[in-house]
This record gives structure tokens, sequence and C-alpha cells, in this order.
């Protein structure tokens, strides 16, 4: 197949390095770059899939629920307060 193709300065430099270091045509270095590119792109990752171990989570007596939604109110309110500081600035 004869196509023509767009190469980037910096790809051409490496090609033209691989060309004089093994003494091949430039279509022997393309089509053995494609190659390799394509055979390892359909390489699997070896790694195993994350898993997670689920827990049930209860609240030890004596911690205060009221307590938990007061420090969200004031996270949430130092948050608009710092947001209102920088959009003077």
């Amino acid at each position: 197949m004869r196509t023509t193709l767009t190469i980037d300065e910096d790809i051409a430099v490496r090609i033209r390095e691989l060309r004089q270091r093994r003494g091949h045509s430039l279509k022997q270095v393309i089509n053995r770059l494609l190659r390799e590119g394509l055979r390892n792109s359909r390489r699997t990752p070896d790694a195993k899939p994350y898993r997670t171990n689920p827990h049930r989570l209860v609240l030890r007596p004596g911690f205060d629920t009221v307590g938990f939604n007061q420090l969200v109110d004031e996270l949430e309110a130092e948050e608009r307060r710092d947001r209102e500081i920088r959009l003077r600035q």
C-alpha cells in the first residue's frame, strides 16, 4: 500500500536516528515500528482487578449526629467565604 504521511518533527528525528543506527531504509523502519506498536496495542494489562471489601459502618454510642451536620454547615460557610474573598481579589 502506498500512502503519504505527515510525521511530527520529533518523531522524524528519532526515525532518522534508527535508520542510521540500523542501516535500514525508511520503509523498513516505519513498517517495523508500526508492527511493534500494533502488537503492543493488543496486549492486556496483567494487573488484577481492584476489589474492595465492604463493611457495615455503625456509629458508636455517644456520637452526636447533629454535630456532624453542624460541621458540614461550618465547612460550607468557610468555603463560601473563601470563594468570595478570591472573587474580590
